[in-house]
């Protein structure tokens, strides 16, 4: 008897299984896709998740600018930053044009967002870090040409990156100038190597440079660095941008951007929308 209420149990359970998940309509909101690649550079496995815009379709030659994201996993910075650029893609809004966003997922952001430093305590406190020339290596000749083969991008390409990303957007501007034509840097961490990258000589300041590039630097009210011989991050990021000024280029713009409502933690995502709105001006007033 014991067993026969157990079988009639289980069937019961069954049919009520069976009609909720008839009448369960619920499915998976999908927001992009996630790829990847053996990256043979770094010597490891890289993920990205991919944010294609509204009626992209792989079969038809609508090509679209490409938004790489440092920080981008889906619990850093991907999915609000996917999210501010769709906002601004509505028909009504309409400030920035339809585009791709790579959202580069970390594996060791220490090692991968800093160049070396001859500071003993940084060398002491980050095991791993030093290999930005390696990471930024691995943008220009592995992750761009799998976007560029995989994805239907213009040529057109921006860099975001805040904190640790910031100072390797920074690095990025002044050492490979031509990777990117849009840089968004926010809060970069300056302080690192006692702000030597502030004092680096870049291609971007000649005046045979002529790559059209924009760049904005958006820094909160976040005061003094870690560390023994603190910074002042504000001041370390106005020099940043002071320092861009002084190209004899025609072809490089700066936006410097001070937000004193907000703090390290707080700032990426007003920076971001703030950058955007001032990277595309003529997007606000094409009907002026």
């Amino acid at each position: 008897m014991k067993y026969t209420c157990l079988a009639i149990g289980l069937l019961l359970t069954t049919l009520v299984q069976a009609q909720q998940s008839r009448s369960d309509s619920s499915k998976p909101f999908v927001l992009g896709v996630t790829d990847g690649f053996y990256s043979r550079l770094l010597g490891e496995k890289r993920t990205v998740n991919i944010y294609l815009p509204e009626g992209y379709d792989k079969y038809d030659t609508v090509t679209y600018p490409v938004i790489y994201l440092l920080d981008g996993a889906a619990d850093e910075d991907f999915i609000h930053v996917a999210g501010l650029v769709q906002f601004n893609n509505f028909s009504w809004i309409d400030r920035v044009p339809k585009s791709i966003v790579v959202g580069i997922v970390n594996t060791d952001r220490k090692r991968d967002f800093t160049f070396p430093t001859s500071i003993k305590e940084q060398k002491d406190q980050y095991k791993t870090a030093g290999r930005s020339a390696l990471f930024i290596a691995f943008l220009e000749k592995e992750l761009q040409p799998f976007i560029n083969k995989k994805y239907k991008g213009t040529g057109s390409n921006m860099l975001i990156g805040q904190s640790l990303g910031g100072l390797l957007a920074a690095e990025v501007l002044l050492k490979r100038p031509q990777l990117f034509n849009k840089y968004i840097i926010i809060s970069p961490s300056l302080w690192w190597d006692n702000g030597s990258l502030l004092n680096q000589p870049s291609a971007l300041l000649e005046e045979k440079f002529d790559r059209p590039t924009d760049v904005y630097i958006g820094v909160g009210k976040e005061g003094l660095t870690p560390g023994a011989n603190p910074r002042v991050m504000e001041v370390d990021a106005n020099l940043l941008a002071d320092k861009i000024r002084t190209t004899k280029s025609k072809q490089v713009t700066v936006h410097f951007d001070y937000l004193p409502q907000e703090d390290h933690a707080t700032i990426m995502h007003i920076a971001v929308f703030n950058a955007l709105r001032l990277l595309y001006p003529k997007a606000i007033n094409k009907e002026d």
